[in-house]
């Protein structure tokens, strides 16, 4: 080894700026695909030595820190008051200061405290971005070996620069980009980056230009860790310019969306303030110049007529109703993170999933074993050591000669073990594929505690198999051999029969098995043998193994996809939802896997760099059409993401990896895995999975579907109480006739409605065939012109009965008081009878299906009873409300003026929506 002295940049001071500089001379992007001597002798930088400190202290200062950069971040008082930039509570701080103006504090102190808490809760949520983003930050290495001045140092990992020399052990953090220059059994786990479920390979052979992040063999990424082996490379890329730093920028440039429920609650506030501003402007209009009323009084009775109309129990009722969908979907494995997302996720027209672990079972299994003259299938999956050997409908054992030699060489040259947990289910300790091969050993019960091993080559990514001297129970000892089929066939001159029996080896016919079960998405892997020389009890060594092995057969392993997704992926293309997978692994898997779950239409996978090699505009009508995608980058998701978006589409988007945060972002919900997913991707999404199953995420979509429709309902139910008051309001004034309700009455209606009736559609059942109906257009209103004509009609309704049981009871002498506290008894009866309509909102509701399926509506009912029944008879209501004691004879008079609403409404509703109903199934197929 030469001294740190003989060293370019300690002989030469100039050095370590030209090597500064040329640093950069090396894209990250592309130095996978160059030769690693090619990527030293640009960085100018001699393995055996390093960089010097001079060299290493230049090149900190021009690339900067190995660390991701810090998003800017907004005063926190500034993006609190930001939640407070909305019409909607423009409309309701309105009502506070008409409140405060009429002097009714505690409403004013309530009104402003449904201001704040909704403030307050917008402020809390938007903190997860950045915690996502502080996420990937935790992801990074602490530290890192590097060769500086020819010897090896421990530094900060911030201290890093591109050109030095970095040492990698199993269970290393990878500290920056890395290009290999020697490994050995070297295997990383990517899948936060890659999607893949299994460690990646490394070698220092250059890797393709234009490969998917996947295949790039020769590259180390920062935040990746070691499994096995170990590895010395050179640095290329630090901080931002690493794969791990690309997509933090992209996490912090990616824009959230609003989602569907806050572009519809934003346009009915702008609708509904326009409204008030409009009617109290023509009110006090009318009272000046048709009545001459005084202004004092017109004022009064304006304050009255805003606070009728607006709605000031429904931002808590939209939140409460939401909260209460959360803890459904939270006992249906959904653990929502945003309120909003619960509604969203019922506009949801397209979801993209990951494959591994979402639409499959994450256990790999053997599914087919050929033997040199028959194929066997294997049913069971996972690692569950319970299933069948057939062929041809026969129930194969041990005793199948070519079967058992089979399984013994998949059993013995295994070092996994299958492991029973606490609750029964099965599990393994060491590495899946082996785990499906001791479960295949198990579904016959091979016992290989019977064997003996004596030494063992285990396997490496250069040799691609693994083999052992094994002494087995009829007293012989044979090497059996397990690895990649075409290296075992390089070696193999004869091939083992079904009945025992060695013949010559017929290659083709093995690779046209191998080709075929490749072509289905399985994984292959070969077994052979032959007898144990002297030497192989001692030792064991690939050049021993020889070309004279004989070869047993294949087996064909796959990540099974779950019955229970594909039955969820069915009822989603039922309510017209697309599905589409993305996912990190091969195109092939992808096509195979796609097959079964129902997702290929026949127009086959598209592979990263297809999707590198096409336009946005292109990528739109791809999008649409195809629904897998393999190899897949983050920033293929995400550009698939906006590309379906831009086509007006609802993304739902799945994901587990640091990879799949950005797309997760942008996503109107985003996905995580509970279980497998990392704590950047779960701060970044909307929804987690405790599950990681996509049924779950099917059962969250029928969720938001049913909390959509019971807020729809509750809008329906809820507008009328104000759309009555106001209207009783304007026409008391209009006609210059004495108010029937005072503002304070107003108020109490408005109240005790609010927090019983309403709050009863939160709990109502989800419609029947809501998972047969289409996705609702995101951009339709959420209370559609045929709603509007139904609040409209029912408002006239409810205030001309409130007016004329007023007006009659005046005429007949009643005193004041009495009269309004009659005509309020109206209104509030009137909603109770009203509510039991629109429990079907635009169907017959008056049956038992209907009528009794939602307990908690008639506990609410008696709730409100209760309620009233105080407001009218105890002496404290009296002085607070103006109000007195009814004679029974009023009960009559309430109950008939509910009645008569009720059926009027279901008149309406047959003129309204008859022929609107259509058959569920018709629709979704429409």
């Amino acid at each position: 080894m030469s001294s740190p002295a003989q060293t370019p940049s300690a002989l030469d001071p100039s050095a370590a700026s030209s090597a500064a500089s040329d640093a950069a001379a090396v894209d990250v992007a592309t130095a996978y695909a160059l030769e690693h001597q090619e990527v030293l002798r640009r960085l100018k930088v001699e393995p055996e030595q390093g960089l010097s400190t001079e060299a290493a202290a230049t090149n900190l200062e021009h690339h900067g820190p190995n660390r991701l950069a810090e998003p800017d971040k907004d005063n926190a008082f500034i993006r609190f008051i930001a939640h407070f930039n909305d019409v909607l509570i423009y409309v309701l701080l309105g009502a506070g200061v008409l409140t405060a103006v009429l002097q009714h504090w505690a409403d004013t102190i309530v009104i402003l405290l449904v201001v704040l808490i909704n403030a307050l809760v917008g402020f809390l949520q938007e903190g997860r971005a950045e915690r996502a983003l502080e996420g990937i930050r935790k992801m990074l290495s602490p530290s890192a070996d590097v060769r500086r001045e020819g010897s090896w140092t421990t530094v900060d990992a911030e201290l890093v620069v591109p050109g030095d020399i970095v040492r990698l052990r199993t269970g290393d953090k990878v500290p920056a980009d890395v290009r290999l220059t020697d490994t050995a059994d070297l295997a990383i786990e990517e899948s936060a980056l890659t999607g893949e479920s299994v460690p990646a390979e490394k070698t220092t052979d250059p890797s393709e230009e234009g490969a998917p992040l996947g295949d790039r063999t020769s590259m180390a990424f920062s935040g990746t860790m070691l499994t096995s082996g170990t590895a010395t490379g050179v640095v290329v890329g630090t901080g931002d310019d690493t794969e791990i730093g690309r997509i933090n920028t992209m996490m912090s440039e990616v824009e959230t969306l609003e989602t569907p429920l806050t572009q519809q609650i934003a346009r009915f506030g702008k609708a509904l303030s326009l409204g008030v501003l409009v009617l109290t402007l023509l009110l006090v209009g009318l009272g000046w110049f048709v009545h001459g009323t005084p202004i004092t009084e017109l004022l009064q009775a304006a304050a009255g007529f805003a606070v009728a109309a607006i709605p000031e129990g429904l931002p808590a009722l939209i939140t409460i109703t939401l909260a209460l969908g959360v803890q459904t979907m939270a006992k249906r494995n959904a653990i929502t993170r945003k309120l909003s997302a619960v509604q969203t996720l019922g506009s949801v027209t397209t979801i993209c999933s990951d494959k591994t672990g979402t639409l499959t079972k994450n256990e790999m299994t053997a599914e087919r074993v050929i033997l040199a003259d028959a194929t066997l299938e294997v049913s069971g999956t996972g690692y569950i050591p319970e299933g069948t050997v057939t062929q041809d409908g026969r129930h194969l054992t041990l005793e199948h000669s070519g079967l058992r030699r089979f399984v013994e060489i998949m059993s013995l040259t295994n070092d996994t073990e299958l492991i029973r947990n606490e609750a029964g289910g099965w599990g393994i300790a060491g590495e899946p594929t082996e785990g499906a091969l001791k479960s295949l050993a198990g579904k016959l019960d091979f016992d290989d505690a019977a064997s003996t091993r004596l030494t063992t080559l285990p396997f490496s990514s250069q040799n691609k198999l693994m083999a052992t001297t094994a002494e087995l129970p009829e007293g012989e000892t044979l090497v059996l051999v397990k690895g990649a089929p075409d290296r075992l066939l390089a070696r193999s001159s004869t091939q083992l029969t079904s009945a025992g029996q060695i013949e010559a080896l017929d290659a083709a016919a093995w690779n046209e098995h191998i080709d075929a079960l490749s072509a289905d998405g399985l994984r292959v892997l070969g077994a052979a043998f032959r007898p144990a020389h002297a030497q192989d009890g001692e030792s064991l060594a690939v050049e021993q193994l020889g070309e004279e092995l004989t070869f047993a057969g294949v087996v064909g392993i796959v990540d099974p996809p779950r019955q229970e997704a594909i039955d969820a992926i069915k009822i989603c293309h039922d309510a017209g939802i697309q599905v589409k997978m993305i996912t990190g692994d091969h195109a092939g898997t992808a096509t195979a896997i796609a097959r079964h779950m129902g997702l290929d239409n026949g127009e086959g996978a598209i592979s990263g760099p297809q999707l590198e090699a096409t336009d946005d505009e292109a990528l739109r009508e791809l999008a649409q059409r195809h629904h897998v995608f393999a190899r897949t980058s983050p920033e293929h998701k995400l550009r698939l993401v906006r590309a379906l978006q831009a086509e007006g589409e609802v993304v739902a988007m799945t994901g587990d990896g640091v990879n799949d945060a950005p797309a997760l972002r942008r996503a109107d919900v985003g996905v995580a895995m509970g279980l497998k997913g990392t704590e950047v991707t779960k701060d970044a999404a909307e929804v987690v999975l405790a599950d990681d199953n996509f049924t779950s995420i099917e059962t969250a979509v029928e969720e938001g579907r049913r909390i959509y429709d019971n807020l729809r309902k509750a809008l329906v139910f809820l507008l009328p109480t104000n759309g009555a008051q106001a209207t009783v309001v304007l026409f008391a004034v209009a006609f210059g006739w004495t108010l029937p309700l005072t503002p304070l009455q107003v108020l109490w209606v408005n109240m005790v409605t609010a927090v019983t009736l309403a709050f009863a559609f939160a709990f109502e059942p989800a419609e029947e065939g809501i998972m047969r109906r289409r996705p609702r257009d995101p951009k339709a209103a959420i209370v559609e012109s045929r709603h509007v004509v139904q609040i409209v009609v029912v408002s006239l309704l409810i205030a001309a009965v409130t007016i004329i049981v007023f007006r009659w009871r005046i005429d007949v002498g009643d005193d004041l008081e009495g009269a309004r506290t009659l005509a309020t008894t109206v209104l509030v009866v009137c909603q109770v009878f009203y509510l039991f309509s629109v429990k079907s909102l635009e169907r017959f509701s008056l049956r038992p299906s209907v009528v009794f399926k939602n307990k908690v509506a008639w506990l609410m009912v008696a709730v409100l009873t209760l309620l009233q029944v105080g407001f009218v008879y105890l002496p404290w209501m009296h002085t607070i409300f103006d109000t007195a004691v009814l004679d029974p004879f009023y009960l009559l008079i309430t109950l008939s003026s509910g009645v008569l609403v009720l059926v009027l409404t279901e008149l309406l509703k047959l003129a309204l929506y008859a022929g609107r109903v259509p058959n569920p199934r018709a629709e979704s197929s429409s």
